[in-house]
């Protein structure tokens, strides 16, 4: 009975000392001050990338005129549905193919740069036109030591890592805030940044507003290495004493 107690106990005790994690390790910004006022410089600015899918629509005064300037996917034959706005894909040559106009390249281009380069395309056919721009395929994806792994749609032209990892519902206890690495991909080439969300000095990181496509991974502290490292040679275990019993069984049987 006492070598059960002891056991008990000595059971706590590991998993309370491998799930133990230092408050310095969970905390964000941890050396901001009280009252300290962070001031944002960071200039970033979204750029279109080759795949990516692009909503445009061009308005006047008139709307016949800037009519042959927006493309609709037509209702189906006998089928009662709001025609649907076609979204422009940017070819691996980074361009798109635009109504009248034709090929426009906009590869590296923000959505201010791509309103003014069509504005200046369009001067001959339309009088101020307004033209709106949108990215329609700008997803992040968040893996590793998070609650809710996954690709998120994101709304708007731009997000911070703080608020991708609110839509996968925060860092858990086992996820290092320290060193959180991102992977974005220029024209094919993948490029990997690695951002210290326990300082203040992250706002100033190139990688604290996301792009389109990009990919977050929070890996695992000590205690989330440790407790994997674990529940494989439990895995382990029991699948032997599972084929000891089953032999074991076996062997009395025929006895």
């Amino acid at each position: 009975m006492h070598q059960k107690i002891k056991l008990a106990c000595y059971t706590a005790l590991t998993c309370l000392i491998f799930s133990c994690t230092p408050s310095k390790d969970v905390v964000y910004f941890q050396d901001a001050s009280q009252f300290e006022t962070l001031v944002d410089d960071n200039t970033f600015t979204p750029k279109f990338k080759v795949d990516d899918l692009v909503s445009i629509h061009v308005s006047t005064l008139d709307p016949e005129a800037s009519a042959p300037f927006n493309l609709f996917r037509g209702a189906e034959e006998g089928v009662a549905m709001r025609p649907e706005q076609v979204n422009y894909l940017v070819d691996k040559n980074g361009e798109i193919d635009f109504p009248v106009i034709g090929k426009v390249k906009i590869e590296g281009l923000s959505p201010s740069e791509t309103r003014e380069l069509l504005r200046e395309r369009l001067k001959d056919y339309l009088k101020d036109p307004i033209i709106n721009i949108r990215i329609r395929n700008f997803t992040v994806t968040v893996l590793g030591s998070v609650n809710r792994p996954g690709t998120y749609a994101i709304n708007g032209e731009q997000i911070t890592i703080m608020e991708a990892l609110g839509y996968a519902g925060d860092i858990n206890i086992k996820g290092r805030r320290d060193n959180i690495m991102v992977i974005r991909d220029f024209d094919g080439t993948k490029v990997y940044n690695r951002i210290n969300l326990n300082s203040k000095d992250a706002l100033k990181s190139p990688v604290y507003y996301l792009t389109q496509n990009d990919v977050v991974y929070v890996e695992p502290n000590k205690s989330g290495k440790t407790a994997s490292s674990l529940d494989q040679r439990a895995s382990i275990a029991v699948s032997i004493i599972s084929v000891l019993i089953t032999s074991t069984v076996v062997l009395l049987t025929r006895n």
